[in-house]
């Protein structure tokens, strides 16, 4: 097992210095943007600046893909070393912030959470929340893995596993696609000109999180981690 304590430390320290990266980003971002503190509505950002940030974000994903493929072999082992540095990063994300600036000052601020493949709003508490979920899941692999077990999920692990994921994703895009869809049509936010979606994008203001919605999805997914591990655990007596 010495040998995964080290990798978990040296891909911990990759995801932590990612962490510290991205809080440092977004302060300089929001003390240009919002001189008076972080509030929603959202402030007014340039079109193509958009597409920077979407870049960015898309970036950290690649970087962690790469991470995950460097420090396993089998799908399963990278799967789970990408949703332990995943994971690592975005507390450790949210502790600098609150280091740094003192925010957020609740576990309950609402933030922009995500923008890929749309854009993820909810109380801070919720991604941590699936952090630990994320944690929990990437070392019953690694720690099974490690001892020489197969840690192959099944396809029915795989689908449910999916499904809470899924639940979770629409938990974070629902207020603000609700918000949206008060001045387009679902059809009409694929195909309305990016600066026009922007600028009523901008006027957005949290409602309600959709707590049953989201907590089902929590459910699922620890289910399906439990029912996994006591699997594994079976296989290995």
């Amino acid at each position: 097992m010495k040998p995964l304590y080290r990798k978990l430390l040296i891909v911990g320290l990759f995801a932590v210095a990612m962490g510290l990266f991205e809080s440092v980003v977004v302060i300089y971002l929001r003390r240009l943007m919002y001189p008076e503190g972080f509030s929603f509505p959202l402030a007014p950002i340039d079109p193509s600046l958009a597409v920077i940030e979407l870049s960015r974000e898309f970036s950290t994903l690649v970087m962690l893909v790469c991470v995950s493929m460097l420090a396993a072999r089998t799908f399963s082992e990278r799967f789970a070393w990408f949703i332990y540095s995943f994971a690592t990063w975005d507390i450790f994300y949210y502790l600098f912030l609150y280091l740094f600036i003192g925010w957020p000052g609740s576990i309950m601020a609402w933030d922009v959470l995500f923008l890929i493949p749309a854009t993820w709003t909810g109380p801070v508490i919720t991604p941590l929340i699936v952090t630990v979920l994320m944690i929990a899941l990437s070392l019953v692999i690694l720690t099974r893995a490690a001892r020489g077990i197969a840690t192959r999920l099944t396809r029915t692990e795989w689908i449910a596993l999916l499904a809470g994921a899924l639940i979770v994703f629409v938990a974070f895009i629902t207020d603000y696609l609700r918000h949206m869809l008060t001045y387009f049509s679902f059809g009409e936010l694929f195909t309305t000109d990016r600066n026009e979606l922007l600028q009523h994008a901008q006027q957005y203001m949290p409602g309600t999180f959709p707590w049953p919605v989201f907590l089902t999805g929590v459910v699922v997914i620890g289910v399906v981690i439990a029912v996994y591990y006591r699997r594994l655990e079976r296989r290995a007596r």
